[in-house]
């Protein structure tokens, strides 16, 4: 007997007492927000589709660089793109000298 099916068999027989009544929990969806409503403040637009935003989300600050894409008239966030909080935004901004000398290095 394969192993499916004897966990089949262990499912029916679980059945058979009274938690069979007890139904799981349904999951309940949470409201999304548009891009209209949420608390992006948009900093700078980096190219044609890559913008840098300061936003609110579940109570804390994020500094997100992101690629953003058009989906029936909406301009909605990708999934390539990166989130710092204020504190590794405060890291890297300590940091700008030393990639700016980098960047003369190697050019």
């Amino acid at each position: 007997m394969s192993w499916r099916g004897k966990r089949k068999d262990e499912g029916v027989r679980a059945s058979d007492d009274e938690s069979e009544s007890h139904a799981p929990a349904k999951k309940i969806a949470k409201p999304t927000e548009s891009s209209d409503e949420s608390d992006d403040i948009v900093v700078c637009n980096i190219s044609k589709n890559r913008r840098v935003s300061v936003r609110n989300w579940n109570g804390k600050i994020w500094i997100d660089i992101r690629e953003f894409y058009v989906k029936d008239g909406k301009t909605l966030p990708g999934k390539k793109g990166i989130s710092l909080t204020v504190d590794q935004w405060n890291t890297l901004r300590n940091h700008a000298e030393g990639i700016d000398k980098a960047l003369a290095d190697l050019s």
